[in-house]
């Protein structure tokens, strides 16, 4: 690293830090505006700060590496994490949760279950459980940004200037987390400054940084790969076909991935479940509460996943150049700042580096907000502090900001990689949760003791799937989803059900389609959009266009790197053709403004 990279990555967070003092008079006038930015932030900017957080540097970090070892056929490994979530946001969901009209995803439980003590337990066990995840992804975060700048910031030179026996151990043993700590501490800062406005605000600067950095990098592998190169990939790296089982997996680092068949079947049950369960706990749930109406909130999840395109692109050529151009990579998940070092020239190396220091603060930033906002508008104010004035309700968030960073970070000390945290989060905690999660929107006799038992026992049997990691995820999940799901509907059925009251005041506003007939009159039966198959029949088409729309636009750029020109084109005109058919089946759909009535 030259003194001029340095240079451009101190400047890039002395911005966004200005920024977030900037922001500090406005973000603490009152909640609303600390989380949601006082709901009258540009659709377009929500739809870049909500795809940008999703553009983490330990998840790019994560996905070269699965690149590295399975080649295209890690497009299935993603289902999990549904990388399809900006298909249902535009579809429905988006303004499904624009109308719930809250502040929280947790006090939306209110709106859904009442105010009686099935309602509250509800609120309260889905922000404790939206704490444990966010802490859980910030210890992920730390994981990544250590093996990161571990890469570049050669610490372990410091041991030499000093004989203090415990500062020579900091950075020479524990040098990636002695370098997580300091760059989560000044992203901490400017975060607990701004809330989601500085959020948001800095999370449109570092799309575009990050953007110009991604197609870069992308560019440079495009430029170096030939077909000489290119001939030493290992077989079948370019195929996306699902072999039920990968023999020379057996017995290696990645017998993971043996049982190769089995896993797709659970990787894509989870990712339909996940985005038809609605944002989870993260921030983007959040986003689109920030939105001004629900027609907005439909094109925050269509842009969504337009900004990622260049992510795919990116990981594609630095999972090549390593394959092709590196030797002794022992860690996957060192492949990208090794091949970043390896490849970039200096000063542009700054800017690609502050690109994803961006990324990184971007995810770790939105992360933070949200889960301040469960600690303190689902957990303190209810229980400890009712009515609390506006400047200690933004003094709480800033402690509650603080404690959430601390506590990611002590998980993040026990882990041994970005995987180990990554995995047990998706799948196990996951299927804990999914369940519950799916049933809220679409089944009106769901109530809060279901919801509650059925997340509790879910998240228990998690837990469990701690205490032994060598049973196989195809075991795993299903089990604890099934648990799960017997639960929640025995716990339902067994309790009374949700004030009728409270039913037919979320169903008019928010207007679900499933299960929901006894709710409805038979007027809202005849004339509800979404109670009449033909409405439902569009929105699970736009569904799959969106699908296949965002599924083109990703492989687009990771075959064009390759030089795989036909397969890039194909997936392109795929993802061109799915966006025109949107544009009558979805676009001319939308509400005007000031109009939700569909």
């Amino acid at each position: 690293m030259s003194s001029v990279d340095y240079g451009i990555i101190l400047l890039y967070f002395g911005i966004v830090i200005g920024l977030g003092c900037w922001y500090k008079k406005r973000a603490s006038r009152n909640l609303e505006s600390y989380f949601l930015a006082g709901k009258n932030m540009h659709w377009l900017a929500l739809a870049m700060s909500g795809s940008v957080a999703t553009f983490d540097i330990t998840g790019t970090m994560w996905i070269v590496s699965i690149l590295f070892v399975l080649g295209m056929k890690s497009m299935w490994h993603h289902w999990m994490w549904g990388f399809y979530m900006g298909a249902f946001f535009m579809a429905y969901m988006g303004k499904w949760v624009r109308r719930s009209n809250v502040m929280t995803a947790a006090e939306w439980m209110k709106t859904r279950f009442g105010d009686d003590s099935g309602g509250r337990l509800a609120r309260t066990t889905y922000a404790l459980m939206a704490v444990l995840t966010l802490a859980s992804f910030i210890g992920y975060a730390f994981q990544g940004i250590g093996k990161f700048a571990s890469v570049y910031i050669p610490l372990e030179s410091l041991a030499q200037y000093t004989s203090v026996p415990w500062i020579k151990t900091m950075v020479t043993v524990h040098e990636p987390a002695v370098l997580a700590v300091l760059v989560i501490g000044i992203t901490t800062l400017y975060v607990i400054l701004g809330g989601l406005y500085s959020v948001v605000i800095t999370n449109v600067i570092q799309t575009a940084v990050l953007t110009l950095g991604s197609i870069f990098i992308a560019y440079i592998a495009w430029s170096r790969l030939t077909p000489e190169l290119l001939s030493q990939l290992p077989q079948g790296w370019t195929s996306l076909s699902i072999p039920w089982r990968v023999e020379e997996f057996a017995g290696t680092d990645n017998a993971y991935f043996e049982l190769f068949g089995a896993l797709v079947i659970v990787w894509v049950l989870k990712g339909l479940l996940l985005n038809a369960g609605g944002p989870a706990q993260m921030f983007d749930f959040q986003i689109f509460l920030a939105s001004r109406n629900p027609r907005d909130a439909a094109k925050v999840g269509a842009a969504w996943s337009f900004f990622l395109i260049v992510r795919w692109g990116m990981a594609t050529g630095i999972a090549l150049l390593a394959l092709v151009g590196v030797a002794g990579i022992t860690d996957p998940e060192k492949v990208m700042p090794i091949v970043l070092l390896e490849f970039l020239p200096a000063g542009i190396r700054g800017i690609v580096i502050a690109g994803l220091l961006a990324a990184f603060m971007s995810t770790f930033s939105a992360t933070v907000n949200s889960g301040a906002s469960f600690i303190v508008r689902d957990i303190w104010q209810p229980y400890f502090r009712p009515n609390p004035t506006n400047s200690q309700a933004v003094r709480c968030s800033h402690l509650a900001s603080l404690s959430l960073v601390l506590a990611g970070i002590a998980i993040g000390f026990q882990a041994d990689s970005i995987a180990q945290i990554w995995s047990w989060a998706m799948m196990a905690l996951g299927a804990g949760v999914v369940i519950p999660n799916v049933l809220r929107w679409y089944w009106w006799r769901m109530n809060g003791w279901g919801y509650s038992f059925g997340m509790l026992g879910g998240m228990l049997l998690s837990l469990v799937a701690l205490v032994f990691p060598e049973v196989p995820v195809y075991y795993v999940f299903p089990s604890i989803c099934l648990a799960s799901l017997g639960v929640s509907i025995i716990v339902s059925l067994a309790t009374r059900p949700v004030d009728r009251d409270i039913l037919v005041g979320f169903y008019r506003s928010v207007r679900p389609f499933g299960l929901w007939k006894p709710v409805a009159t038979p007027d809202e039966n005849r004339e509800s959009r979404f109670e009449n198959q033909e409405g439902v029949s569009r929105t699970l088409l736009n569904v799959v266009l969106a699908m296949l729309a965002i599924t083109g636009l990703y492989l687009f750029p990771m075959y064009l790197v390759g030089h795989w020109y036909i397969h890039s084109m194909l997936w392109l005109a795929l993802a061109v053709v799915s966006i025109v058919a949107l544009k009558y089946t979805w676009y001319r759909f939308l509400p005007e403004p000031g109009n939700d009535a569909n």
